[in-house]
């Protein structure tokens, strides 16, 4: 079973959390926002607050309230969620004259977002489109780790047994995240960690893109030495539970 709370984190830190690599990692994303200047805050009534800062072709995320052009406030978590679902239709409540941004800049974002993170066996034919995809998607995949774990009551159970350190997650060489734990909360640093407690990494893109896509089985790509596991082994060991539980968030 999910939970709409935690899942509005995820929505909020993890999918739209997302868009800050896909402005970096495809051109059309900086085609669609120009030079444009805004900052837009989601405000969900018992659940995340954030604010997208968008400039000059790049996003940033700044989580809590303060400074912005366009305020989205949503009464629950079951609203904001129908949103990134497309079943429910914001309405700012400041920023209203800003509603060009909305629909000609930030939707066509998100769709285009939305392409890669649900993509088309058609779509993954393309090299460059497979790699950005994997990319978005460990992006995606790492911060909702840590919104699962201290969010979801099956989670926070399994983040109750990881002991103070970090762990390094990393596709090779190629990208990588720190999950830092610290009285059993963590938080997901989008950085190559220099030092961590432990770590698991994927050997390649291909292993990663077939791991998120649940073509490959995490147990079996351990043994073969597909997926290389070290250091404290209890820390990865109970972030491989949480991770069980992101794919049934992200389905």
């Amino acid at each position: 079973m999910t939970d709409a709370k935690t899942l509005s984190y995820i929505n909020l830190y993890a999918i739209l959390g997302a868009m800050t690599q896909l402005c970096e990692l495809d051109p059309k994303a900086k085609e669609i926002l120009g030079n444009k200047r805004i900052t837009m805050e989601i405000t969900v009534k018992k659940g995340p607050t954030a604010r997208l800062a968008f400039e000059n072709g790049s996003c940033k995320i700044l989580r809590g309230a303060g400074k912005c052009n366009i305020r989205l406030p949503f009464s629950s978590p079951e609203k904001f969620n129908g949103m990134i679902d497309g079943t429910v239709t914001p309405i700012p409540s400041k920023g209203l004259t800003k509603i060009g941004f909305l629909l000609k800049t930030f939707v066509p974002l998100t769709d285009l977002l939305t392409k890669y993170l649900r993509p088309s066996d058609e779509d993954l034919k393309d090299e460059e489109f497979f790699r950005v995809s994997t990319l978005l998607t460990f992006y995606v995949v790492s911060e909702a780790l840590s919104q699962i774990a201290n969010n979801d009551s099956v989670g926070m159970s399994s983040a109750s047994y990881i002991v103070d350190g970090k762990i390094k997650m990393s596709i090779g060489d190629i990208v990588g995240a720190c999950i830092v734990a610290k009285d059993h909360v963590l938080n997901t640093v989008h950085e190559m960690p220099e030092d961590f407690t432990s770590y698991m990494i994927f050997k390649d893109i291909k292993l990663a893109n077939d791991l998120f896509a649940g073509r490959v089985n995490s147990v079996a790509s351990v043994g073969h030495g597909n997926i290389r596991i070290g250091g404290m082994i209890s820390q990865v060991d109970n972030m491989n539970r949480i991770l069980d539980r992101v794919s049934m968030y992200l389905a």
